[in-house]
């Protein structure tokens, strides 16, 4: 009778021993996200593969001071007209699910926005990029003159729709592109209300703080798409390069750009300045982080 005790005795501690091994195994074999591949959601005038983590309210302050041709007589476009401003406040409802809304001086848009994350990299390489979608529905708020006969609210609207593919280098290296889609409601007679583009941007971390950014974006002409048989509007590419420094709350982004716009079909639709003295100017984003 001893054996038999004995036997099953040791029989449950070697299950135990196995089902401990298996599990710490198991533990192991789980791989997390990257830490931090960018410092914001926002990438100067684009959105990055990031959503906050749960219960997280997010503050943007964008800012665009007008074009630096004048030189020093307005202060290198700080001073001078056509400056753009947005504000905007983003919830994460769930992990990688966040609503926004945003009043933006341009226009007087109204947006609400929507940015879900698919699949976020791994440390492991289990996952080796990010997948983000992101869209946003805006209203043209300004006075309803500005559209001429036959108005109707619904020639207010535009929208856009973007998938952004992201990766984390390495520590100091983090990259991504995108495909985006824009329609607007109501164009200028000679002007196509749809239009596809790609963006890309990188971060350059060089210190725990501080990074090197830059982000751009190519407006595509596909006849395909268009309504006219000639392209008669010159929807030129968006490019812009800048210095950010962030904490775990707080991302403040200074940069150059020949994009006006900050909402992104205004860059992708509208965008008709060269990158050239004339043409490029300063910026900044103030991003902030409260967590309930």
């Amino acid at each position: 009778m001893k054996k038999y005790i004995l036997t099953l005795v040791l029989a449950l501690l070697s299950s135990s021993v196995l089902f401990a091994q298996e599990e710490a195994e198991t533990e192991k074999k789980i791989d997390k996200p990257v830490r931090s591949p960018w410092e914001s959601g926002t990438l100067i005038s684009h959105q990055t593969s990031v959503t906050q983590y749960a219960k997280t309210l997010e503050m943007v302050i964008s800012h665009r001071f007008g074009p630096m041709e004048n030189g020093i007589s307005d202060v290198y476009g700080i001073m001078a007209p056509g400056a753009n401003i947005r504000l905007g406040l983003n919830y994460t409802i769930i992990d990688k699910l966040s609503v926004g809304f945003g009043t933006n001086s341009q226009k007087k848009y109204q947006d609400f926005q929507a940015k879900y994350t698919v699949f976020e990299q791994t440390r492991e390489n289990t996952i080796p990029v990010s997948l983000t979608l992101y869209g946003n529905a805006a209203i043209n708020a300004q006075h309803e003159s500005v559209f001429g006969k036959n108005y109707e609210f619904s020639d207010r609207m535009s929208y856009f729709s973007e998938l952004i593919v992201g990766r984390k280098v390495n520590d100091w290296l983090s990259l991504q592109a995108s495909v985006n889609f824009t329609h607007f409601n109501a164009v200028d007679s000679l002007m196509d209300h749809d239009k596809m583009g790609i963006g890309f941007g990188g971060r350059i971390k060089f210190s725990p703080q501080s990074s090197l950014t830059f982000e751009g974006g190519i407006p595509l002409q596909i006849e395909s798409m268009s309504e006219h048989t000639e392209f008669y509007y010159n929807h030129k590419m968006h490019f812009s390069v800048g210095y950010e420094v962030s904490t775990s709350t707080h991302a403040f982004q200074i940069f150059i750009s020949n994009g006006v716009g900050i909402l992104p079909q205004e860059l992708y639709m509208y965008n008709d300045t060269d990158w050239d003295t004339k043409s490029i100017r300063f910026g900044f984003n103030i991003t902030r982080l409260w967590n309930f």
